[in-house]
C-alpha cells in the first residue's frame, strides 16, 4: 500500500505461510523491514515460539529502528497476541504505532469500535496510548497519514554510527 507497487511484498492467504524479512530500500534512503506475523501463523507452537524469539531479538539489537508498525486487523477484537507483543514493545523501550488493517471491510463505525476497543485494553497497561492509524490496502484510507509519519521520522532520524 505504502509504496503503491501491487506484489512488491510476498503475501499469503495462509497465515504463517510468508516466513521471510523483507527490506525493502526505499527512494534509496531509508528501509521498511516487513517481518512475518506469528501470532496467526497455521504452524506448530514450536515454530511460532522461534519466530516470536527471533523477531524480538532482532527489534531489541536494531541500532537503527525508529519505530515499529504494528499491523492490527480491524475486524477483529482485541487478541491476546497484539496486546502482549504492545506490552513487549512498551517493556522494551521501543517505539511503536498501531495499524488497523482491512477497514474497507467494514463499517467506519464497526472499524473505529474495534480501534477503541484494542486502545481502551493497552490502557490497562500504558498511560498513553500509541498514536494510531486507520487504513486500507483496498482504498489507499491512511497511506497518506503513515506517509508523512514516516517523514517526519526521517526528517529527525541520526544515524547510531
Amino acid at each position: 500500500m505504502l509504496t503503491q507497487r501491487k506484489g512488491l511484498a510476498k503475501t499469503s492467504q495462509t497465515p504463517g505461510k510468508t516466513q521471510l524479512i523483507n527490506h525493502f530500500l526505499i527512494n534509496e534512503k531509508w528501509y521498511i523491514v516487513d517481518l512475518p506475523g506469528y501470532g496467526y501463523a497455521k504452524t506448530s507452537r514450536t515454530n511460532r515460539g522461534e519466530w516470536e524469539r527471533f523477531i524480538r531479538y532482532y527489534l531489541k539489537n536494531r541500532e537503527s529502528l525508529q519505530c515499529v508498525f504494528v499491523l492490527i486487523d480491524s475486524r477483529l477484537e482485541p487478541q491476546k497476541v497484539d496486546l502482549d507483543f504492545c506490552f513487549w514493545l512498551g517493556e522494551q523501550g521501543i517505539p511503536f504505532v498501531l495499524v488497523f488493517t482491512k477497514a474497507d471491510k467494514q463499517s467506519k463505525l464497526k472499524t473505529d469500535q474495534s480501534a477503541a476497543a484494542f486502545k481502551k485494553a493497552l490502557l490497562q497497561y500504558f498511560e498513553e496510548v500509541p498514536q494510531g492509524f486507520i487504513t486500507s490496502s483496498e482504498n489507499k484510507a491512511g497511506r497518506e497519514e503513515i506517509l508523512d509519519f514516516i517523514a517526519d521520522i526521517n526528517t529527525r532520524f541520526q544515524s547510531p554510527i
